[in-house]
């Protein structure tokens, strides 16, 4: 059996003491057993505002990104630690038993017990209306949910037959799943618990389809729009969607004291203010923030540090953890037969990879000071490996020609453009997010050097949503994006990644990643062999033993990922500009600024930053 659960000294006892005498006096205040953080570098005094600015309204969600409350949370050194929990258990790696804090409580004074857990499970992931596909398929092993066992109003057990090594991490993500619920809120909007009559009523005043689409939009904690719904998190939502600017307020019950037991967050309001993404580097240099990162570029950096003296900001530089900072994505599922021919063949997504000069492209984007890489690990991953680091890399035009040749794309335009096996040009149009300068700057670079093959890009940008569900589509052949998220993996992280079980975060196989998703009831399942192998690889990594057994996992998939050049990295080690208040306390100045599982700011817990006055 392990245990895990958060480490006592004097102080923590001390504040723990503090945080019972005030729950005792019936005032808002932590549980009567708080975490308290010991490793705060510089303790703070309450009060102030914290400005940031956001690119879209459905920015709201960064209040639970950055609040980074979770059940079970990552510390700085990557390794899970209770956090809303008081302890968890594992045994042989299928039975987890978790511990609530005493005391714990709601945003609006209810208390946090295992009911809202259970309400989660029983009426919400296995209510067929609210959830028709089952379960989150992570929360399933071979197919076989949990038994989930209340033990006490403290005290809930999830156990499977076979190991789940990827239940703690699911709640520990930037983007968690959420498997907890406030019943006392939400019972109101569901079927079975709820005065129908009232229900009838509510569903035709919202004007929704019926009581299931009520509830999951007043249940939207991912997204965190939901002024009434009470959170965890250390500030909650103030403000109700349609606005321009949001404020979130201080959970009056949030959990985590300082080692004197004061109470966090210190501070008193986080306000998200919705600007143009385009202005966000302006506003910056102008001072209109004082927590910035989103929406600022490695090409922002110069100015920003121009303009410290008017703006008040100090602008760090904090290092980037993605495989590839951008990356090309070829549709393996794209619905043009011709092209989806020929990303399948290694041999031209080979090609495309010799084709790009990726030394050109640090240079002249950011200063020389990324490095070529291909979308995999970086060094300071124990899994890394040279061989892995160098595959399909090389600014080689000669040999990506001879490959191209060798597919029989040898017949050419006046243009000199190479033409498809049914004759049309091979012009290629690539699909952009439309979010940035920097994707379509890089994708200057490309055109001029894929030209130098006979192939023509255009770069086509669109909304977000549009971009995505055209790639779901199998409409959009070619896309750039940001590459795989987390280059310093563990042999322990789940390699999800690397194999297709995503639609939204690996746009190179969208309908063998939806498939894996729904459990088979969307999408298609993988027909490629090196693809299905990925597949089995990862299924045999939650089998795994132990450390020693998933390290081997983890090197066969690393090595077939690379090999095939599956997506086609660019450049690593982008520096990402970090502006901070010159009055702003607990800011690092080096950090890794990545977004699984660090949660950008969330893992360096902006709930203890202060305002020195």
């Amino acid at each position: 059996m392990t245990r895990r659960s958060t480490r006592r000294t004097l102080a923590p006892a001390f504040a723990a003491l503090l945080a019972l005498l005030g729950a005792a006096s019936g005032r808002a205040g932590p549980p009567e057993e708080p975490r308290v953080l010991t490793d705060i570098p510089e303790l703070g005094r309450p009060g102030g505002d914290l400005r940031m600015l956001v690119g879209r309204a459905r920015d709201t969600r960064l209040l639970h990104v950055y609040g980074n409350a979770r059940l079970v949370g990552y510390d700085r050194d990557l390794q899970l630690v209770p956090d809303i929990l008081r302890a968890f258990e594992v045994e042989d790696g299928r039975v987890f038993t978790f511990r609530l804090r005493k005391g714990h409580r709601w945003s609006d004074g209810h208390p946090f017990t295992t009911e809202d857990l259970r309400f989660w499970w029983e009426d919400v992931a296995l209510d067929p209306k609210l959830s028709p596909m089952g379960p989150p398929v992570r929360m399933t092993v071979d197919g076989e949910p949990p038994r989930v066992e209340v033990v006490d109003e403290l005290t809930i057990r999830y156990s499977w037959s076979k190991p789940n090594p990827f239940f703690l991490p699911l709640n520990a993500a930037a983007s968690p799943e959420f498997i907890y619920a406030p019943k006392h809120y939400l019972a109101r909007f569901h079927a079975k618990y709820a005065d129908p009559a009232e229900l009838e009523r509510l569903v035709k005043e919202t004007k929704s389809r019926d009581w299931a689409q009520l509830f999951r939009r007043k249940e939207r904690m991912s997204e965190f729009d939901n002024p009434e719904l009470p959170t965890l998190q250390p500030w909650m939502l103030v403000t109700a969607p349609p606005a321009t600017r949001f404020v979130a307020e201080r959970n009056p019950y949030f959990h985590r004291v300082d080692a004197n037991g004061r109470q966090l967050p210190y501070l008193d309001r986080l306000i998200l203010e919705v600007v143009d993404a385009k202005l966000i580097p302006i506003k910056t240099g102008a001072g209109e923030t004082d927590l910035q990162a989103r929406g600022l570029y490695f090409k922002d950096y110069t100015f920003l540090k121009e303009s410290e003296g008017r703006s008040g900001l100090k602008t760090y530089l904090w290092r980037e953890a993605r495989g590839s900072h951008l990356a090309l994505y070829p549709n393996l599922n794209a619905n043009d037969p011709v092209w989806r021919a020929l990303f399948r063949d290694r041999r031209f997504r080979l090609a495309l990879s010799l084709g790009i000069d990726r030394e050109a492209i640090s240079q002249y984007l950011y200063y020389g000071l990324a490095t070529p890489a291909n979308n995999t690990i970086l060094p300071e991953s124990p899994l890394y490996s040279e061989e892995v680091a160098q595959a399909c890399l090389g600014y080689d035009p000669k040999q990506a020609n001879r490959l191209l040749d060798e597919l029989g794309l040898k017949e050419r335009t006046r243009e000199k453009i190479r033409k498809l096996p049914d004759g049309r040009p091979m012009e290629l149009v690539v699909e952009t997010a439309g979010e940035d300068t920097e994707q379509v700057d890089l994708l200057e670079f490309v055109r001029d050097m894929w030209r130098e093959l006979g192939i023509k890009i255009h770069t086509k940008p669109s909304e977000r949503e549009v971009f995505r569900n055209r790639v779901f589509a199998g409409d959009a052949l070619l896309v750039i994006w940001f590459g795989n998220e987390n280059g310093l993996v563990t042999a322990d992280m789940a390699p999800w990644e690397f194999a297709p079980t995503s639609q939204a975060d690996q746009l190179q196989w969208p309908k063998w990643g939806q498939h894996f998703e729904t459990k088979g009831q969307a999408g298609e399942p993988p027909d490629m062999p090196e693809a299905a192998r990925l597949l089995a690889l990862y299924h045999a990594w939650r089998m795994a033993p132990d450390t020693a057994a998933r390290t081997a996992i983890w090197s066969e998939m690393l090595e077939l990922y690379a090999k095939e050049c599956w997506t086609i990295g660019t450049v690593a080690n982008v520096l990402q500009p970090v502006a901070v208040r010159r009055e702003l306390v607990n800011v690092p100045e080096e950090a890794v600024w990545n977004w699984e599982p660090h949660a950008q700011f969330g893992i360096y817990r902006p709930d203890t930053f202060w305002l020195r006055r």
